[in-house]
């Protein structure tokens, strides 16, 4: 169990990654069949947990984990929360638990001293559009380049270049980093040369993130410890049960992996 209270009182950097609509299934075949070897090397004993998400696409998923609302185990009983907005005074909180005194996570996050930097990937965090604008307005810096969306066959290793930059220029304050991994986002036929998508060009995409992303992560934890997190923020339909895409309450869409440790 994380005592994510101890955490932030402490003054421990948080990364956040979310792969976005990566299914649960697709990153457990990869876990299984070694082609994500450096995620493998940094996940939990058990690999990656089988949640359901707070939202069926990017901005209500997104919203949700901003709130303090992450990916549920799919059980009655559920483990204290990491964080939430101070509760009504009838409802008790695990001490585990940090109660923020903000409408979301990230302001917050402020009044402990952290500074909060969000490296795009998808369009919902390019500014291009007005829905765009939502959830990088959450975070105190944010930052997206063309070369950052899903159809850029090297858009991890761009992300993860900035966000190692962002880090050391961070280094003596507390950060909160979160970064939208944009390649097991459609389109990612390219993986395979193909203009079609795929349970298997998505898990070709994620095979590609693989060494960008343990790259960060052993970047960061060899100078300080992180508080790590990474989920995906819904699937994608290829075709199960004649469905395709997400916004859809299919199990396909509402599983994600998810994973959150300590390292450093």
């Amino acid at each position: 169990m994380i005592n994510a209270a101890e955490v932030i009182r402490t003054g421990t950097s948080i990364l956040f990654i979310t792969l976005d609509s990566l299914r649960y299934d697709v990153a457990q075949a990869a876990l299984d069949d070694g082609s994500t070897p450096r995620v493998a090397s940094l996940l939990p004993d058990g690999g990656w947990e089988r949640r359901h998400t707070p939202g069926s696409f990017t901005l209500p998923a997104h919203m949700a984990f901003f709130s303090g609302f992450l990916p549920k185990l799919p059980q009655p009983e559920q483990p204290p929360r990491l964080w939430e907005c101070r509760p009504p005074a009838f409802k008790t909180v695990p001490k585990e638990t940090f109660v923020f005194e903000a409408s979301n996570l990230l302001d917050g996050l402020a009044e402990h001293g952290y500074r909060s930097v969000c490296v795009g990937g998808v369009t919902y965090f390019s500014r291009e559009t007005p829905l765009g604008s939502v959830l990088p307005d959450l975070f105190d810096e944010d930052h997206w380049r063309p070369e950052f969306r899903s159809p850029e066959r090297d858009s991890t290793r761009h992300q993860v270049d900035l966000a190692i930059e962002i880090s050391q220029r961070y280094d003596s304050r507390p950060l909160y980093l979160f970064v939208n991994v944009s390649a097991t986002h459609v389109p990612h036929g390219h993986y395979l040369g193909d203009s079609r998508d795929s349970l298997a060009s998505q898990r070709a995409a994620l095979s590609y993130a693989d060494e960008h992303l343990g790259r960060l992560i052993s970047t960061l934890t060899a100078k300080r410890p992180w508080l790590i997190i990474m989920c995906a923020d819904h699937g994608d339909a290829f075709g199960d049960d004649g469905f395709h895409g997400r916004g859809i309450a299919h199990p396909v869409v509402m599983n994600v992996p998810f994973a959150a440790m300590v390292r450093g």
